[in-house]
Order: C-alpha cells, then structure tokens, then sequence
C-alpha cells in the first residue's frame, strides 16, 4: 500500500505535473489568482512584427512580461492573460486567453525571468460582431483605427498589442504538456507553423541554436569560444521549419532564423509557404501543405523514423493539409495516412496545438 501512497502524494504537489516521468511547472498561477506581471521593453525583437498589408489585422507584436522567476516554464507550454474587459459576454475582467509562449525557458534575455508572447492583433469590419459603432473605433498604438466602420477588435488581443513597457499584466499559468520537446539531442523536428502559431517553434529554435542553456557545456566548449569558433549545440539532429503566412510582409522571426541557418547549415532549415504572394508549378496558391508536398518524399522517409516528431501549431485547418500532402504517398507505400499519423501520436511524435 505504501507505493500507491507515494504515488497519491506525488500528484498532489502544488504548481507541477508529471509527464513521462518528469516535473513540469503546472498552474502555479489560476484566473482567481493570478501573477502580476510587467511588461518590459524587449532586447531582441521590436514591439510590431509585421508590416502594413492593407489588411485590417494586418499587426503582429512580440510583447515581454517580467515575471521575477515566479512564472517558470518550458519550451512549448503557454500561459493565460487576463484582459480587463468587458469581453464579448459582457464578462469584467474577461475570461483568460491562453497563448503560446514564443520565448524559451530562459527567456529573450537569458534571466529566467521574463516571457514573451507572439500575438496577432484581431480587428474585424462589419462583420456580424461589433464591440465598436461607426464613429467609436479610434487608432490603436500602430496607429491603426477605423472610425468609418462598425469594428470588432479581440479584446485579450488588443489589450497584449497596446502595451507599453511598465504596464501590468495578468499572468495565469504555466500550462499545456502537448507541445514538449524531446530529451533526445538527435531528434529531428519537423515544425509547422502558421501565423503566431510559430510561437512554440520559436522557442524551441531560441533553446537548441540560441541560448547558452543549448551550447554544450564543458571544456571543448571553453577552447572554441577562446578559438572565436561557434559554439557547439547539443542539439544533433535537424530541425526543419515550414511557416504559412499571407503576405511576405507577415513573415515572423526571419531574422532570427537566417542567422540559425548559417551558423548551423547542417542542423537547421526554414521553408515559407507565402499564400497571397506565391503559387507552385501547378498554379495553386502556396499554403504550407503546398511547400511541404514539394519536398514529400523527404519528409515522408524522415517520418519513418523513430527519432523524429512533427510540431503542428497555428490554425484549425492544418492538419487536413497534412493528410492532403501524405495521403498519396502513404498509400504507395501500403500504408493509410490517418493510420500512420495515429501511431505517430501514439508514440508522442505528432504534437498539435491549433486554435
């Protein structure tokens, strides 16, 4: 009886959970208390992302919280923010809204203790849903305002892409076990993002060819750095991201992840699917199962094996795409796609997260 006790004791610890096998920080902070953050100026990347596209939504913000340490957190969990409302069912403060967090575990700054989100800004005109008249909307903090229509604007949203540094924030969280990297340094990942769905993607990219918490450790690294070589990353395996956006204006972190790419050729690709702007041989617009067919063959064979795990984040539709560009494949080879990509998540390979 005693075992089982243990085991009892052991899920009760306030703020973490056990995921195979290992501690996560777990709702440390709830909606009823939650922490109160500040937002910082961020040291790596501008407050808007984007460019101007004509499109209402056209803005997407890095925004940063100091959380002191308090709010701890791993590559591909998210946390809450809880806006002050009203939302749209008249609740003050609104219901919290969760968001991926698209900064590693250290944080853009390596202090452990800050977090920062990637957030589009949702703006609608004269849709069936308005929270202001014709008259009411005034510009935002990119300056952007509608006064001539009737305008719905997402209210957690906006309220993360008008801060200012020393605001307060709302903080609930950590949560989510989904999105967890492997412990394997040989893994390969396959990533696929659309939108701010490459938050997750992100911080992954920050921890393996980033931060001094993904360089190897020890006296071969000392002897590079003194040599004025690249450190060398524990990660070995190849990391391989596909990212959807409308626009070449809505493109997300390219800086960041150019300079991956040519310090680590070997371990690290990028691919962009630009739907607006590009099209493939066949003529169809270029939405990111329509980059990745193009390499098909390639993936489908890195799918084979063990090592390697696919990373979806972003919007609802993806996962129709996958079937759309590995069905046929799948089945030249004797196999059935909606089989194969249950397996895959059966083995903890095939990790989604779609809103």
């Amino acid at each position: 009886g005693r075992s089982v006790a243990c085991r009892a004791a052991a899920v009760k610890k306030k703020g973490v959970k056990v995921v195979h096998g290992k501690e996560i920080p777990w709702n440390l902070f709830s909606p009823k208390a939650p922490y109160k953050g500040k937002v910082v100026k961020n040291v790596e990347q501008p407050h808007t992302l984007t460019e101007q596209t004509g499109d209402a939504n056209w803005e997407t913000c890095h925004v940063t919280f100091d959380h002191g340490g308090k709010v701890p957190y791993l590559e591909g969990q998210s946390i809450g923010v809880i806006a002050p409302g009203p939302d749209k069912k008249g609740e003050q403060p609104a219901k919290i809204r969760l968001y991926s967090i698209a900064s590693s575990a250290v944080g853009d700054n390596e202090s452990s203790k800050t977090v920062s989100l990637c957030v589009k800004r949702v703006v609608e005109l004269d849709g069936s849903y308005a929270n202001r008249e014709v008259g009411e909307d005034t510009p935002d903090k990119a300056g952007t305002g509608f006064p001539e229509n009737k305008v719905y604007r997402g209210v957690c949203s906006n309220h993360i892409c008008d801060m200012s540094p020393g605001d307060d924030v709302l903080i609930t969280g950590p949560t989510g076990a989904e999105m967890l990297l492997p412990e394997d340094p040989e893994a390969n990942i396959i990533m696929l993002a659309t939108g701010t769905g490459i938050a997750p993607m992100r911080s992954y990219l920050r921890l393996l060819f980033h931060d001094k918490a993904g360089a190897e450790g020890g006296l071969k690294a000392k002897v590079s750095g003194l040599i004025g070589k690249e450190a060398k990353r524990k990660f070995k395996g190849l990391a391989w991201l596909f990212m959807g956006v409308p626009y070449s204006k809505s493109l997300l972190y390219d800086d960041e992840h150019k300079v991956y790419k040519e310090k680590y050729p070997d371990n690290f690709r990028y691919d962009y699917a630009v739907s607006r702007e590009e099209k493939n041989a066949e003529g169809q617009k270029m939405y990111i199962q329509t980059k990745m067919a193009e390499y098909r063959d390639e993936l489908w064979e890195m799918m084979q094996s063990e090592k390697t795990h696919v990373y979806m984040c972003g919007l609802k539709g993806m996962e129709s795409g996958m079937a759309e560009c590995f069905g046929p494949i799948a089945e030249k080879n004797g196999k059935d796609w909606a089989e194969f990509a249950k397996a895959m998540k059966k083995a903890d390979r095939y990790h989604v997260e779609v809103y």
